[in-house]
């Protein structure tokens, strides 16, 4: 059974939200800046960030054709954010860039899952 991405305006919100985070990422803003460097990422490693977020984008978007790519791009930005919460925890970096920037997007594509899958 694949499921589709329906409806599709949740999908399509995270899809223009994570895109806006990598319009950002291109010159990083100051809290993608300290967000990065607080959890010890190297800056020659900072442009893998931005594939893998325009990958999800594609897969998010992607979705709206092809059953099944859209759920999985969005469980792929779960996991993203899981590992972004780990890194914060692991590098005791938890300030305001941990808990509105990482857990927001962590609730947001959360939210995202649960809505296409219920709705």
């Amino acid at each position: 059974m694949v499921i589709a991405s329906t409806p599709w305006w949740p999908a399509a919100l995270l899809a223009a939200v994570v895109l806006s985070d990598v319009l950002l990422s291109l010159r990083p803003a100051t809290f993608i800046a300290r967000c990065l460097t607080g959890v010890n990422l190297p800056r020659e490693w900072w442009w893998v960030l931005i594939y893998v977020k325009v990958l999800a984008v594609i897969g998010l978007v992607a979705g709206f054709w092809f059953p099944g790519v859209g759920i999985a791009a969005n469980v792929g930005v779960i996991a993203y954010f899981i590992a972004a919460g780990v890194a914060h925890v692991k590098a005791r970096f938890l300030e305001s860039e941990f808990w509105i920037n990482c857990l927001g997007m962590l609730t947001l594509s959360t939210a995202t899952l649960i809505l296409t899958l219920v709705l």
